[in-house]
This record gives C-alpha cells, structure tokens and sequence, in this order.
C-alpha cells in the first residue's frame, strides 16, 4: 500500500529535519517532495507566484509518488487555503493511507528553532511573522497535532511507527 505522510506548520518548526530523517529511516523507494524545494529552487518563485506555480508541480509529484513509491513524504508550511487543490489530491489519491501531522507551536519557538538552523540568516522574525499561520489545521484530513514539549528524535519515531504499523491517530 502506497502511503502518503504530510508534514505541514509554520516556518521554523522542524518540519524539514523532520522529513529528511524519515526519509532516510523508511529507506529506498521514499520520496521526499519539499515545498520550499520545488518553490524556490525548481521554480524559482515565491509569493502569490509561489502558490499558483508550485501547486500543479506539487500535485503532479503527488500523483507519481502514489504510483511509484511506497512511502510519499510532503512537507511545507502549505496553508490549507492557498494549497486546497493539493490536499483534495491528496484524499483521491491516497484515501485512508495518510498520516498527517501540523506543528502547533508558539511564535517564540519557532523564532527559538530557526535560530539554530544553517540557514537563520536567510530571513529574519519579520518574515517569519508575515508567514505566521495560526492554527491552521486542514478541513478535509485529520492531522495529529505536534507540540513544543515533542523531541525531534521522539517525533520520528512516532511518526515511523505509525505509518508502518498503519496506525491512524485518531
């Protein structure tokens, strides 16, 4: 069964770190599409842009994941709004066979993570802020709620034990 795992939350959470562990932890045939990848490296654009020009890309790769790979990570701070089309994708093409998980987490913390990234130069907390999404939890899939108080180390695991066992959080 092809399995779709969706790592979404505001920028600064862990969502990245997160993604390439368990992409390496699943192994072979895990393929890891990254928003901020195909936004700003593949495409070259960001804004409005961004949104309109990722998400046929981003849908596309969705759908040769499903067919073509046993484990499909997507990651990305991905407002439920902007990027509705992509998540009803999601449903048609992996069904029950989604584990979905939002980063919950206090503006002060994800300043606190960004800090410590390679990349905390790049941008700064006004960015951040203009980014800030505040509890934007997705209508149509149920997405396990990760706070501040969750280790990374304890988040991969958790997350791999669910989607190997095929255990869905309720």
């Amino acid at each position: 069964m092809h399995k779709l795992i969706i790592l979404r939350g505001n920028s600064g959470s862990g969502k990245t770190s997160v993604a390439k562990a368990l992409q390496t932890k699943f192994g072979p045939n895990t393929m890891l599409i990254s928003h901020d990848m195909i936004r700003m490296q593949i495409l070259h654009v960001g804004g409005d842009e961004g949104i309109l020009r990722s998400q046929p890309l981003m849908i596309s790769l969705l759908q040769y994941g499903r067919m073509h790979c046993e484990i499909t990570i997507l990651e990305g701070i991905l407002p439920s709004e902007d990027y509705k089309g992509l998540f009803e994708t999601a449903v048609v093409e992996y069904g029950p066979a989604i584990f979905a998980y939002y980063y919950d987490l206090p503006f002060e913390e994800t300043l606190r993570r960004h800090s410590t990234k390679p990349n905390c130069g790049d941008f700064g907390e006004s960015e951040m802020r203009r980014w800030w999404r505040e509890k934007d939890f997705l209508p149509m899939i149920h997405e396990t709620v990760l706070t501040q108080d969750v280790r990374f180390e304890d988040t991969v695991d958790l997350i791999y034990r669910q989607v190997k066992d095929c255990i869905h959080p309720v």
